[in-house]
């Protein structure tokens, strides 16, 4: 993306030589890709043991976002078997954890035996969109978010269950236990589906202050407690089972943690896990959070989401399911890169002509919901749009106004968690700001804050090995380990003025285009049936 920011890893990385047991094998599950690495005991990545695989969610023209579950679990157990394969032979022995990160809201119904009877469906897929019109009738919505932590909404597993209960009540029928990925995976590897209270908090289906599966909705979905997995109490973990340990020799004698939502660990592992941090990241979707260690807050902004760390730190934010994602389809499906100016040009150079444009000077205005909306309205039906195009419209100056409305978003989150952490200092991340300086400026000039970059690779995976380390009694708090930073980008205050007039804008089109339900719903219906 972009210019790339210059990116020391001296910091967070340890030779072979130099880390120093225990050691922990840290996972980290993300929609787009799976990634391992082994980690020391002061939370350093050991040098050359990572293993990646990328991937991607299938997406359907209604509005579907899945992937197969069987496969996705193969996927993962590749991956580590592939980074354990990485481990220098007098360190393998010294491996005393498997933590993991996964990503958050997923849902897939497993049967009898355990196998898995649906796909693993994502937080991208907004099929269950009428569904949770049909829940905020039915229930006070401000009442279940205070509850919940979570507005209702396709992503969440409330609406997903509805819809499936309506549109394939068969399979829903034949559900023995409905989990995320993440559970599916500690099944797999354990025999045991526990959920830790971070993954079941951003379900949606969860009391996030009494940490317990919320007995109004659980109710009225017509489900019983034991279709729930079973909460596993902070530090609890489980042995792998013999098929998994034969499988993966080197894990044989290790404990194996209940994954954590991925966010929670991204700020975990960037250093934010007090309020005077804020994380802000841009990778295929984009987010901005707060974890800290204490009660939950009385009460949450509509605009945001209340989930869980671990039992006693919480995490406050807002997402968008847009971020670098919108970026890539612009490249990928429009060619972008390939008609500036009318010539063929590297992807560098065209990069470099969109980072050379001043700010909000192209006349358009972008709303950045290509995958729905998630904060800060929540609206079921909110679809992308792209305003002001003329003749004279060149590619380069849309993909600057995709930025730039990306930023816009995150500022109105920023504003929201204002109230919890006044003048927090915001740590940013994630592979689209890590690869562009351009988009961090745009963030910080949007912003009027500064942002200090980060110089850990892999944000999530080392959040979970923290917390790994912490349970095991390695450190005594996840706060104890330093976090490096790298640069800091410095806001132009001309160039915020500039983009302050660019947000009320923006703003004024979202009102009309996606608060306006009427609007929002024929928009989503017209697209979905030229998609027919």
């Amino acid at each position: 993306m972009m210019s790339r920011v210059p990116h020391d890893n001296s910091d967070e990385a340890a030779e072979p030589c130099d880390a120093q047991p225990p050691f922990v094998l840290a996972l980290d599950v993300g929609t787009s890709s799976v990634r391992a690495a082994l980690y020391d005991s002061a939370a350093r990545e050991v040098a050359g043991t990572q293993a990646r695989f990328s991937r991607g969610f299938c997406t359907t023209a209604d509005g579907g976002a899945q992937v197969d579950a069987e496969e996705s679990v193969e996927e993962v157990l590749r991956v580590v078997a592939e980074s354990l394969a990485l481990v220098p032979a007098l360190l393998a022995p010294k491996i005393e954890s498997l933590a993991v990160s996964c990503f958050w809201h997923s849902l897939v119904g497993v049967g009898a035996g355990g196998h898995a009877l649906t796909p693993v469906y994502g937080w991208a897929d907004t099929r269950a969109a009428r569904q949770a019109e049909a829940l905020r009738e039915r229930f006070d919505e401000r009442e279940t978010h205070a509850r919940t932590g979570c507005r209702f909404h396709a992503s969440y597993w409330p609406a997903k269950l509805l819809w499936l209960q309506q549109e394939n009540a068969d399979t829903f029928r034949s559900v023995e236990r409905w989990m995320s990925f993440g559970e599916l995976l500690t099944l797999r590897l354990c025999g045991a589906g526990a959920a830790s209270v971070s993954m079941a908090s951003g379900t949606g289906l969860f009391d996030v202050r009494a940490c317990a599966w919320d007995a109004p909705l659980v109710e009225f979905l017509n489900l019983r407690p034991a279709q729930l997995p079973p909460l596993a109490d902070d530090g609890e973990s489980f042995a792998l089972s013999a098929d998994a340990a034969a499988r993966l020799p080197f894990l044989k004698r290790a404990r194996v943690f209940p994954a954590i939502g991925d966010g929670a660990a991204n700020n975990i592992g960037e250093g934010c896990a007090t309020s005077a941090r804020a994380a802000l990241m841009i990778g295929t979707s984009a987010a901005m959070r707060v974890v800290y260690e204490g009660d939950a807050p009385e009460a949450v902004d509509p605009a945001l989401w209340l989930y869980r760390a671990s039992r006693r730190r919480v995490c406050v934010g807002g997402a968008l399911s847009d971020g670098g994602g919108l970026f890539d389809w612009m490249t990928r499906t429009l060619a972008l890169a390939a008609t500036t100016d009318e010539s063929t040009t590297s992807v560098e150079e065209f990069e470099q002509a969109v980072a050379a444009l001043a700010p909000d000077a192209h006349g358009l205005t972008v709303l950045p919901f290509w995958a729905g909306e998630r904060s800060t309205g929540w609206h079921a039906h909110a679809a992308g749009a792209l305003l002001g195009l003329t003749s004279h419209t060149r590619p380069v100056e849309i993909v600057r106004a995709a930025l730039e409305s990306v930023a816009y978003r995150l500022a109105l989150v920023a504003r929201s968690l204002d109230a919890l952490a006044p003048g927090a200092e915001l740590r940013a991340s994630g592979g689209a700001l890590r690869n562009s300086i351009a988009w961090a400026q745009i963030v910080a000039d949007v912003m009027g804050r500064p942002l200090r970059l980060s110089r850990i690779g892999e944000a999530s995976s080392r959040g979970a090995a923290l917390l790994a380390l912490e349970a095991t009694g390695a450190i005594k708090s996840v706060c104890d380990i330093e976090t490096p930073a790298g640069e800091t980008v410095e806001p132009n205050a001309a160039h915020h003025e500039i983009y302050a007039r660019g947000l009320e804008r923006h703003q004024k089109f979202y009102d009309l285009l996606i608060g306006n339900q009427e609007i929002a719903r024929l928009l989503k219906m017209e697209s979905r049936e030229q998609n027919r």
